[in-house]
């Protein structure tokens, strides 16, 4: 009640929005169109896509919400977390379990009526798997990041058994894309906040590894993998022969970037691979709808 009365006031409805983390759920919601327009070879059902990403949108923002429920105590370490919504008292944890738990409800609901049952069950299990595997492993293990890549990859299968209905081979290549971009994408991210993550009991990769020898390592060898799955669609006829060339060419310049950041774990480098992965993600994704 004290940090409530001292927290600045604040419109309900922006606290509310930062719950959903707005700008995760848009990537987020960026895959599910992807997957969704690649199933339909390029032309997906307007009301099946309308449906798919507002179902996605409100499974993500409603697991964003319980995340930031269970987190709350750590985000109040965080510099960079420290005034969100429950830390800073603005919000009841009752009020984001309720936010939370009505949103991903409503999402997994108009999913299942409007699209496939496979789609909602990606959504759900991405939901289940976030919240209740990835988010308490970031207290017990540095391995959380291949966890939580899992539900980062999913939103790929739900746009595309929303289109299909099922999970076919070229959508476990979308899936195995995303899944490897994450962590090169978010070790980056975990050095330029380890010590905010150390601070909060996060066991991030960075945290205990000083150096940062075995982080280099693991974003190098995943963008390397990532540099084969990208192969995977034009294999699999997902897309024509003619996207081979960017794929090894986007897929070369991210390996450079992830090179680079295992030679020299600097600020700056891990900067300029977090930098290189926000820029091959769409690129990909464009080159193999186009």
């Amino acid at each position: 009640m004290k940090a409530a009365a001292l927290a600045p006031a604040r419109p309900l409805a922006l606290d509310l929005l930062e719950l959903t983390k707005p700008r995760l759920t848009l990537f987020v919601l960026f895959v599910v169109a992807a997957g969704a327009a690649l199933a339909a070879g390029g032309s997906p059902d307007p009301a099946v896509l309308l449906h798919a990403v507002l179902g996605t949108a409100l499974v993500a923002g409603g697991g964003s919400a319980l995340n930031m429920l269970v987190e709350r105590e750590a985000d109040a370490r965080m510099r960079r977390t420290a005034a969100r919504p429950l830390p800073a008292g603005r919000l009841a944890p009752r009020d984001a379990l309720l936010f939370g738990a009505a949103l991903s409800g409503a999402g997994l609901a108009v999913l299942l009526a409007a699209t496939t049952p496979a789609a909602a069950g990606a959504a759900a299990l991405s939901l289940a798997s976030y919240v209740g595997v990835y988010t308490p492993l970031k207290r017990r293990t540095a391995l959380n990041t291949l966890v939580g890549a899992v539900p980062g990859a999913l939103p790929a299968l739900v746009g595309w058994s929303a289109v299909t209905g099922g999970y076919e081979p070229a959508g476990w290549a979308l899936f195995l894309v995303l899944y490897l971009w994450q962590i090169p994408h978010f070790l980056a991210i975990a050095w330029l906040h380890r010590e905010d993550y150390e601070r909060a009991g996060f066991r991030m990769l960075p945290g205990w590894d000083r150096d940062g020898a075995a982080a280099g390592r693991q974003a190098l060898l995943g963008a390397a993998t990532l540099l084969s799955a990208s192969l995977l669609p034009v294999s699999l006829g997902l897309t024509g022969a003619a996207t081979l060339p960017a794929c090894l060419l986007l897929g070369g310049f991210f390996l450079a970037r992830a090179a680079a950041f295992a030679r020299r774990r600097t600020d700056a480098s891990a900067r300029r691979l977090l930098q290189g992965s926000l820029l091959y993600l769409p690129l990909l994704l464009a080159s193999l709808f186009l």
